[in-house]
């Protein structure tokens, strides 16, 4: 687009403010200069004139309202008139920003808790109490089963008026399947304070935590074989009576007695003659095998007992051998 005229100057220069043309003295021009010739050095004064610097010519008015005046006078002017708000249309709109922050910040710190938990956690929360549960049920159904059996031969003594042989009793003590009472020895081990300070529930538990040993279910295996052979003769580890069908096994990262999850520390109580196992048992008797323990960390303790009961152990039903 060609403009039919040019647009005049938004600040018109003095007349005593024109610009001076200069021109050297070889310039092809230099005939229409008013003097070309050098003026005298005495004259300061026309020297002072001829090159004193022009302080208010378009350019420097240019940097001028570039610098101090950014902003067009017109726009200026627009924004002098304001709409006026009311006061409930002010709070209003406060108040629901206020409310629009709360629910962020609210969500934004759910989201992160949600992304710092562990999913698993809950799931191992979820089988523990099922796991317990059921525990329980069968504790409750093993207490039924005894207190049937008692009533069994107590209707069978009735009717028959005869007891139970000697050989019978003592296969049910030894198979677990009654409820004992007698004299014996408890014997305490834990696992070291090192052990027991770590995070146990992540370990493999294969006879050592973090490099630190701990108490196995080989160890206690081997203590109630020692027990058992000499002569002890019902045996209960945290108070779960060890039977026929009884097993000690590790799985995960606990011990299982049967289907009982046991932790440390672990008490073995055992009815048998007291004195014989303490002597057994004792320090001075299992020399090396209390060695073994110090050097983890683990002091078993042995202490006698005038009167131990123990429960029966939960006993399963034997589907193949039978009576010959």
């Amino acid at each position: 687009m060609v403009l039919d005229s040019v647009a005049p100057v938004s600040f018109p220069v003095p007349e005593e403010n024109m610009p001076v043309h200069r021109r050297a003295i070889f310039s092809v021009s230099f005939r229409a200069l008013d003097a070309h010739h050098a003026l005298s050095p005495d004259d300061a004064a026309a020297i002072r004139t001829r090159r004193r610097r022009k302080t208010d010519d378009d350019s420097l008015r240019l940097i001028d309202d570039l610098v101090n005046r950014p902003m067009d006078p017109m726009f200026s002017d627009s924004r002098l008139v304001h709409d006026r708000r009311s006061g409930w249309s002010f709070w209003f709109t406060r108040i629901i920003v206020f409310v629009i922050c709360v629910g962020v910040g609210f969500a934004g710190s759910l989201f992160v808790q949600q992304l710092q938990s562990d999913p698993r956690k809950q799931v191992r929360q979820t089988l523990i109490g099922q796991l317990e549960d059921r525990n329980d049920q069968i504790r409750q159904l093993t207490d039924d089963v005894n207190g049937l059996k008692t009533q069994v031969d107590n209707q069978s003594k009735k009717i028959s008026g005869n007891v139970k042989s000697s050989t019978l009793v003592q296969d049910e003590m030894v198979n677990g399947t009654v409820g004992v009472t007698g004299p014996g020895i408890t014997m305490t081990l834990a696992d070291p304070i090192a052990a027991s300070q770590s995070d146990q529930s992540t370990s493999t538990r294969v006879g050592t935590t973090n490099n630190i040993r701990v108490v196995t279910d080989l160890d206690l295996q081997q203590l109630v074989s020692l027990m058992f052979s000499n002569g002890a003769e019902a045996i209960s580890i945290n108070g779960n009576r060890i039977g026929a069908q009884t097993s000690i096994r590790k799985a995960g990262g606990h011990i299982l007695i049967g289907m009982t999850a046991i932790e440390s520390p672990y008490t073995i109580e055992a009815i048998g003659d007291k004195n014989l196992l303490a002597e057994r048992m004792g320090e001075k008797n299992l020399k090396s095998l209390y060695d073994s323990f110090k050097k983890a960390g683990i002091y078993p303790q042995v202490s006698k007992s005038n009167s131990i009961t123990l429960e029966a152990a939960v006993a399963g039903d034997v589907q193949y051998a039978e009576r010959k």
